[in-house]
């Protein structure tokens, strides 16, 4: 066993040695004695960590014993404890960890809400400084009203009261000799105690209760006569409170002696013996009409009639008339040809033959009535008119001194014909066996109408001759010329300037009618090429206007004499009918709305002040000349008074500071500035007013009472009416909003987007927002919109335009919703107008445009584009950015129709047909306001912070 024991450490020795000796085992040994020696170091530092805060050196023996392995294990012993000690205070460590964690949330919520509140209390705060600083500005709006109240510069006016004068029966007398009134005038042949100012002209008619039983009265006299005067306002059925008193005695199918006219003039009830207020009617069916009353007593009666041959004519008291050619009442612009081209293919055209017969100037120079015939007055009124006796010589120097002249007109238009480059259509003769109507010494008519009018309709002028003897003013056969060429929409070229047109004191015939003596005949040709375009289309519309109001129609021509007697007395026209407008809601108690704030919305900015409704001023001019005889010469309804006009003139700027301030509201009292001055005065030209808000339903309540509680603090705002289009009446549950100012529902019987323009008798402002329900608007973009229709006020204001696009493929007219630079509509669903349109669209308008939008449920905006710009002439006015409205809540919308647009052209080329022409006009610009993109100091604010 030793000697086992010894082998074993021999050979132990013996590798240890190689190992030692060799290079390889040299590396072992180096590398296991590092090992080593890591493993001491380790277990050193290990052993020396857990101490407490001991880091003293401990020499450490090589060799193993006991109470080192003891030590070892209590070192572990306490090592794990220490680990143990350690997991417990990292533990306690994580909890208040995730305490700290949880009062860090706990605080940051608190902060949060206390961040919240403040910046609930931050608006609040504004809000509170904004409605302080608004009801500062309503407060000083009510000191200066309230300043011109009691200085009694606020002017109270109203539409004229009916005042019926007491009743005075007025007795005939008998044997009144009235040759002297041959010199008749309203001051010395008018009562005007019977006619006050405050009167609504009452006409009384004899023979209207019975339908004009006068068996000898063309027929058709009778009944579109009725007719006319049955519907006039100025009719009454009291003869001891009229004004005037009329009575018709024209046109008669058989011819009456003198002695039977006088019988029966004589035979009218109310007669007084001289006809004092009376008048004497006799209307024109054919163009063969004769003057009715000569040699006829007609006193201090006026004599209305279109030939005045015989009987003298009294300038601004007789009346002359068109004859009673076209329809009895009813629209007219069919029976019209269209205004284009403006340059037709003759340029001028005259057909007629001149009558004359020197035998019976001759038979009426030597007394010889029977021989000279009823209709040959050339003579016998030019020896009237001169008021000396002729002398045979005379009458044939007269003669021939007024057949030369007609002869040179002859020639001198053949010369034009022959030299001229322009196409002309002349015939001096009628053909042989057609018709020919008229008096000795005028151009007779040739033919039938329809062979006129086809020459007509391609003429741009038409040559009217008046009669040779200067003294006949007007016969029958001239009024028909007059008739026919406006009808034709060929301008009146009248030669002869001594003729006496249609209610003359009324319309003025320079605007329709070319009027020059008949020494200018030489130079006409010349004339009328110098005339553009431009001046031609002027005429031409003139003209058509004047037929379609004027002449076109018995009642037309009866309205329009009635108002030329109106406008004599100063009276003014009865004023225009307003549409009633119940509320369709009982018991309206407003509900408070808890909507969530628009962002939109700038809650910062003053608009302006709110205040109490107040309404515009109405019939400001119920007696001046312009309010009286202009309206005769504009495009619209002059038979009417309306409340206010869009077109009333306005005060120079420094009036208002020299007494007649009353109303206005300067920007700063007239210092001007920027937007915290401007927000507080509506300024402009204009005294200050409000605007309604007119806005169009249809079942979609919800839609509807948010759109309506977004008004709620609307600057300058009078009154909401919601046009009720639904087929049911509002719900009593349904929660209209509290906004300030009151809401009317009205119930239309009729579902029709004709609604929203009609003149509500609840509409008490000047200025209409027409707006649907889906339409959102913020407050600062009304609010400009509406200062920028107190400077365009005939105009249509709004945001989303349109335009119209000519087809040069196929022609005729396209709706265009594209964007462009380039606009002529604005569309109503968001838009300022004047109510005056409003009585235009719904009384005056051709009624088969409200027709097709009834058809179509469509194009009604484009219908009141298409008025307003025949009105003015003008573009309307886009204002803002806005192109478009979206409304994603809502119901389905009619613009998304596959036929909308379709439906829209049609509309937009059926209205030109109508019209006669496109009177929609083209602009290039929007407005915005003067400050917007202007760089400005600090200290200064814009006008409107976003437009």
């Amino acid at each position: 066993m030793l000697a086992m024991d010894g082998g074993h450490s021999t050979k132990k020795r013996g590798f240890c040695f190689m190992l030692v000796r060799s290079r390889i085992g040299q590396l072992i040994l180096g590398l296991l004695a590092i090992f080593v020696l890591s493993t001491f170091i380790s277990h050193y530092y290990i052993s020396n960590f857990g101490a407490d805060g001991e880091l003293g050196y401990r020499s450490r023996s090589t060799k193993n014993h006991p109470e080192d392995a003891d030590l070892d294990r209590v070192q572990c012993h306490e090592l794990k404890g220490q680990i143990t000690e350690l997991r417990r205070i990292r533990g306690s460590v994580n909890n208040e960890l995730r305490e700290l964690e949880s009062k860090r949330l706990s605080l940051q919520t608190e902060i949060t809400k206390v961040k919240t509140h403040l910046e609930a209390l931050r608006i609040e705060q504004e809000n509170i400084e904004k409605n302080i600083k608004q009801l500062t500005l309503n407060l000083d709006q009510l000191k200066v009203e309230v300043d011109e109240f009691s200085n009694g510069d606020q002017q109270i006016l109203k539409a004229p009261l009916r005042f019926i004068p007491s009743s005075i029966r007025i007795k005939a007398k008998s044997g009144t000799e009235n040759d002297q009134f041959h010199i008749c005038s309203m001051f010395t042949c008018f009562d005007f105690s019977r006619c006050s100012l405050l009167s609504p002209f009452l006409v009384y008619v004899y023979g209207l209760n019975s339908h004009f039983t006068d068996s000898n009265l063309n027929d058709f006299i009778k009944s579109s006569v009725y007719q006319a005067f049955d519907g006039n306002a100025h009719i009454t059925s009291s003869p001891e409170t009229a004004c005037i008193y009329v009575a018709i005695f024209g046109e008669i199918f058989s011819e009456e002696s003198p002695e039977t006219i006088q019988n029966k003039i004589n035979s009218l009830r109310y007669w007084n013996g001289d006809g004092l207020n009376h008048v004497l009617i006799n209307l024109a069916r054919s163009r063969s009409n004769v003057d009715l009353f000569h040699g006829v007593k007609t006193g201090r009666a006026i004599i209305v009639q279109s030939s005045f041959v015989e009987t003298g004519f009294r300038r601004q008291f007789d009346i002359v008339v068109p004859p009673l050619l076209g329809n009895s009442d009813g629209e007219v612009w069919a029976e019209l040809p269209p205004l284009n081209p403006i340059r037709r293919n003759y340029l001028l055209s005259f057909s007629g033959q001149f009558k004359d017969n020197a035998n019976s100037i001759a038979a009426v120079h030597n007394n010889d009535i029977k021989k000279a015939g009823p209709q040959n007055y050339q003579s016998r009124t030019l020896q009237a008119a001169l008021h000396v006796p002729i002398l045979n010589s005379s009458v044939k120097h007269v003669q021939n001194e007024l057949e030369d002249l007609e002869s040179s007109i002859v020639q001198q238009l053949k010369l034009f014909e022959s030299e001229g480059t322009e196409k002309l259509s002349f015939n001096f003769m009628c053909e042989s066996g057609h018709e020919t109507v008229g008096i000795n010494g005028e151009w007779l008519l040739c033919g039938n109408e329809n062979d006129r009018a086809n020459i007509l309709k391609q003429s741009t002028f038409s040559l009217i001759i008046a009669p040779a003897n200067y003294t006949i003013i007007s016969t029958t056969v001239f009024q028909a010329r007059l008739y026919e060429s406006l009808k034709s929409g060929a301008i009146p070229v009248i030669l002869g300037d001594y003729a006496e047109l249609p209610f003359s004191e009324l319309l003025d015939w320079s605007k329709a009618v070319i009027i020059l003596p008949k020494q200018r005949v030489t130079e006409l040709y010349y004339l009328l090429r110098t005339l553009s375009n431009v001046d031609m289309m002027e005429f031409k519309r003139n003209g058509r206007r004047f037929w379609e109001t004027y002449f076109g129609t018995s009642k037309s021509v009866v309205t329009t004499m009635l108002a030329v007697v109106r406008t004599r007395l100063n009276i003014p026209a009865p004023p225009v009918r307003e549409e009633p407008s119940p509320t369709a809601v009982s018991n309206f108690i407003p509900v408070p709305q808890n909507l969530a704030p628009d962002p939109d919305e700038v809650t910062d900015e003053v608009l302006g002040p709110v205040e109490p409704p107040f309404p515009s001023q109405t019939f400001k001019q119920n007696y001046t000349v312009w309010t009286l005889r202009d309206p005769f010469n504009m495009p619209g309804d002059p038979f009417h008074l309306f409340p206010f006009l869009p077109f009333e003139k306005f005060l120079p700027s420094d009036s208002k500071f020299f007494g007649a301030g009353s109303g206005y509201r300067p920007i700063n009292k007239g210092e001007g500035g920027s937007g915290k001055e401007f927000s507080e005065s509506i300024g402009g030209n204009h005294p200050r007013e409000q605007f309604t808000i007119v806005m169009l339903t249809y079942e979609r309540s919800d839609v509807l009472i948010k759109a309506v509680t977004r008004l709620k603090g609307l600057p300058h705002l009078n009154k909401v009416i919601v046009v009720w289009n639904n087929p049911t009446v509002p719900s009593e549950n349904l929660g209209w909003p509290e906004i300030g100012v009151p809401v009317v529902v009205v119930k239309m019987a009729k579902n029709s987007l004709n609604n929203r323009f009609l003149p509500f008798e609840d509409i008490q402002t000047e200025a209409v927002l027409s707006i649907d329900d889906d339409s959102h608007l913020r407050h600062d973009e009304i609010v400009f919109g509406f200062r920028v229709w107190r400077e365009e006020r005939d105009r249509i204001v709004g945001f989303p335009g349109r335009y119209h696009a000519w087809d040069p493929r196929h022609g005729g007219w396209h709706y265009n919703s594209n964007y462009t630079c380039e606009m002529s509509m604005v569309i109503t669903g968001a838009a300022f107008f004047h109510k005056y349109y409003s009585y235009l669209y719904s009384y005056t308008m051709a009624a088969a445009i409200r027709e097709k939008v009834d058809e179509y449920m469509n194009c009604e905006d484009i219908a009141m584009n298409f008025l307003v710009s025949h009105i003015t002439r003008k573009p309307p006015v886009k204002v803002t950015s806005r192109w478009t409205f979206r409304c994603p809540g809502c119901p389905q919308q009619l613009a998304l129709d596959e036929s909308h647009f379709s439906e829209r052209h049609k509309c937009i080329n059926y209205f030109v047909e109508i019209y006669g022409y496109m009177p929609l006009l083209y602009t290039q610009y929007r407005a915005d306001s003067i400050l917007f993109k202007t760089r400005i100091s600090h200290d200064k604010q814009k006008c409107f912070k976003f437009i």
